[in-house]
């Protein structure tokens, strides 16, 4: 089987890359960047991927230097692209202009790469470093206009690197570029076919479980459902049971659809436990993003002990099973160089712990949402279930943001004057949002733009260029109703958690998935997160839409709702008692994370 080596320098995007190979056909395997070379001598090809470092950094991973002289296939991506200048003689110079967010690649020469595409690319760049300078027998393979060596190879030795990043949804031949270098490069004949893991996974499952049972607390999402699909079906359902934890932090009436969908699919008894008003007691007066997200995977934690500690799951002959896929993990900085972007509920301490003493069972912790998908659907289930909308843990305890203080808007010279060009007003709010920029998190103020009309041509590329030039805000959105706002008579109220906030977060919520459905557009979107914010003018409520389209949550773009029907249903939330206004999040992923905390 030929594979190909994908070594993690800690990128966000490390197992994208891998997900791409896979899916484009070729096996990938993820390795440590320090891999030492003869491990990697046998694979067709060599991927370097970013990482959140400098190459400038005395701490910078660093692959080992005899990868070089293995003679194999090797394409460097973004801080990979940098290793492989710097390693083999090249220059590599710290950035006076940033770039993150969309560019066009002139394309000088195809060298392999290019094979068959345009001269002109739009691609997605992420970095501040650049080279400056080739190493010896390389080429110029593109440019941009703010990074001179863009793309770079040696078609003889089959070495290449890319400042930009391929294996992103915003980089539209990213795909073809990739496939050239399997191809043309590495000799792969693309004959791989993830379907066969099915049986791979049972054997693992049956293998790391032996003679114990195993209890999933799952949360009707696809990610934990199909997870239990497989394990029943590797111990079959006198040694699987579920249980779903209401935490109170449901969409609504999401408890009885869970409860029917589990019945209909008949894979062993699902027991409902009702936690609400514990989630609700722990998070009352918390405020803090992570703080709030180590408080929920702690709750999960107590009532998953209570739960064990009962007469029928006495003793340790049981493991806690898990939906987590790569993103948790990746997003968790769960790889070696990663840095964290945010903690995810299945990665608290309590649960670390339980790893460590082999106690947890991961069946899909190696996959993305689409390749979970197709295994869904090589066991059986239903295409409703498979391509129900993803939904966090957490839940809307996430879409629900918290202010400790009063705090009045801000009017940033520089952001407003962007905003201007692009015929918009902008000022910025004093509460914060989570994004990935450069491979590392931000956690950055939120900049609302409004004027007397939403145009997706204008405000796209707005959002893109403020968010490259200031890290003061990494997330962008539009004001809908009201469509003009005068910040002076706005604040962000002091707010926490509650039950009439959740309920009224849970209004929203299904009023925007009745729409959706209603006009056919459900399952033309990825998800659609529903965000309720402290903006205030009247006492009320602000609430924002995040519509997006992605493959697997590892990066999302923009979902562009026909605005017709996006302005009746800003009128009709607007009309909502405690709604003061409603909002639309024009930010790709990166600079934005999916969810805002």
């Amino acid at each position: 089987m030929e594979t190909v080596a994908v070594l993690d320098s800690g990128g966000q995007y490390c197992h994208l890359i891998a997900r791409k190979v896979r899916e484009l056909g070729a096996y990938a395997q993820i390795f440590p960047i320090g891999t030492p070379a003869g491990e990697l001598a046998e694979n067709s090809g060599i991927i370097l991927s970013g990482g959140p470092s400098s190459v400038f950094d005395e701490s910078s991973p660093q692959p080992d230097p005899e990868l070089f002289e293995i003679g194999r296939p090797m394409l460097g991506i973004c801080y990979g692209h940098q290793l492989i200048a710097g390693h083999l003689g090249g220059l590599v110079e710290r950035g006076h202009t940033h770039e993150f967010g969309s560019a066009n690649l002139s394309v000088r020469l195809d060298g392999g790469l290019f094979d068959g595409m345009d001269r002109d690319q739009q691609v997605w760049m992420s970095h501040g470093d650049h080279v400056a300078q080739l190493p010896h027998g390389f080429q110029v393979l593109g440019a941009t206009s703010d990074c001179d060596v863009a793309a770079m190879g040696h078609p003889a030795r089959g070495i290449y690197g890319l400042q930009f990043h391929p294996e992103v949804v915003h980089t539209p031949n990213g795909s073809e570029i990739l496939r050239n270098f399997l191809v043309n490069a590495c000799g792969c004949g693309l004959d791989w076919n993830p379907r066969g893991r099915v049986e791979d996974l049972i054997r693992q499952i049956t293998s790391a479980v032996a003679g114990r049972r195993v209890l999933f607390f799952l949360s009707g999402g696809v990610d934990s459902t199909v997870a239990y699909a497989l394990t029943v079906r590797a111990l079959g359902t006198e040694r699987v049971e579920g249980v779903y934890v209401d935490t109170g932090f449901m969409r609504d009436g999401e408890t009885a659809e869970i409860e029917e969908s589990f019945r209909v699919l008949d894979l062993g008894r699902l027991q409902v436990c009702d936690a609400s008003g514990r989630f609700m007691s722990n998070l009352r007066d918390i405020v803090d993003p992570e703080s709030k997200r180590a408080a929920i995977g702690q709750a999960f934690v107590d009532v998953q002990d209570e739960i064990l500690a009962g007469e029928q799951y006495g003793g340790h002959d049981w493991m806690l099973g898990q939906g987590t896929i790569y993103p948790d993990t990746i997003e968790s900085g769960g790889t070696q160089a990663a840095d964290v972007i945010k903690t995810h509920h299945n990665r608290v301490e309590r649960i670390q712990k339980l790893i460590e003493e082999g106690r947890v069972l991961e069946p899909l912790s190696e996959f993305y949402k689409d390749e979970v998908r197709e295994l869904g659907r090589a066991l059986g289930l239903s295409s409703a279930l498979l391509e129900r909308h993803p939904f966090p843990g957490p839940g809307l305890a996430i879409r629900c943001l918290c202010s400790g203080e009063r705090a009045d808007p801000i009017v940033d010279d520089g952001i407003a004057a962007i905003a201007r060009e692009g015929g918009y007003r902008a000022f910025l709010l004093p509460i914060r949002s989570v994004g990935v920029q450069g491979d590392s998190r931000s956690y950055a103020q939120l900049t609302v733009l409004h004027s007397g009309d939403f145009a997706y041509e204008r405000l796209l590329p707005l959002s893109t260029a403020i968010t490259n030039e200031f890290r003061s805000t990494n997330r962008i959105v539009a004001a809908l109703a009201p469509r003009a706002i005068a910040p002076t008579e706005w604040e962000i109220k002091p707010a926490t958690l509650t039950h009439d906030r959740v309920r009224l977060l849970q209004q929203v919520d299904r009023a925007v998935t009745e729409y959706l459905r209603a006009e056919g557009l459900y399952d033309e979107i990825w998800q659609c997160p529903v965000v309720l914010l402290p903006l205030s003018r009247t006492g009320g409520e602000a609430v924002a839409l995040r519509p997006v389209n992605s493959v697997d949550g590892m990066t999302a773009a923009v979902s562009t709702l026909p605005t017709a029907g996006l302005f009746e249903l800003a009128d009709r939330l607007h009309a909502i008692e405690g709604i003061d206004a409603v909002l639309f999040d024009v930010s790709n992923k990166p600079p934005s994370t999916i969810e805002w905390e």
